[in-house]
């Protein structure tokens, strides 16, 4: 009758331990992004067909992506044509030295000017409201708006740094922004639709 000691529950333990894993056994499943799916503990062979399914692909689910598609959509257009507004301005007061003035009063005969150009050499409207000054303003907070519009959007699609940096420059390049929208919400909705149970869900 053999022995048993020390020596031989440590030698039963490595066989145990050096036995292959059955075929049926549920094995960790890989993402698309190449990270691996750790199993929960009481993994069974007919719970692993689901692993697959609880990788999620955006940041949110699918109304919060629509939802921030539509206000990206309405800030880049928004913004697009501020930002053309805002070359017009630079053109008639840097090259032809006009500002455009609304409420204004003629320095020269004191009558009320409802929207008129302020010569800025020789000052021939006082008062009232720059339009050219405002769109500048304008433009420029919306901008910030534009930006968060931007980030919000790539956050949910999980998208890599260049495309948010493409879509920040839709607000600073003239036509750029009409451009960018049109591609963004097509590649959105693409991507939505191919992948209908990858979004997150609370």
């Amino acid at each position: 009758m053999p022995r048993s000691g020390p020596h031989t529950r440590i030698n039963e333990v490595t066989k145990v331990a050096d036995k292959p894993t059955p075929k049926n056994q549920p094995q960790p499943v890989e993402r698309t992004d190449g990270k691996r799916v750790p199993l929960p503990a009481d993994a069974t062979p007919q719970k692993a067909g689901n692993v697959r399914a609880t990788r999620r692909k955006f940041g949110g689910t699918q109304a919060q992506i629509r939802g921030a598609l539509a206000i990206y959509k309405y800030c880049a257009w928004i913004s697009g044509t501020f930002l053309l507004l805002l070359v017009v301005e630079m053109v008639t007061r840097y090259i032809f030295g006009y500002d455009l003035m609304a409420g204004a009063t003629n320095a020269s005969t004191g009558e009320s000017v409802a929207l008129g150009w302020l010569n800025r050499d020789t000052g021939n409207l006082t008062g009232g409201l720059n339009i050219s000054t405002g769109v500048l303003i304008i433009h420029g907070w919306f901008y910030v708006i534009y930006l968060l519009a931007c980030f919000r959007l790539w956050l949910l699609m999980r998208w890599p740094l260049p495309q948010l940096i493409v879509m920040a420059l839709g607000g600073v390049v003239p036509f750029l922004s009409f451009i960018v929208e049109r591609r963004i919400h097509r590649e959105t909705v693409a991507q939505v639709a191919a992948n209908p149970k990858s979004a997150k869900r609370y």
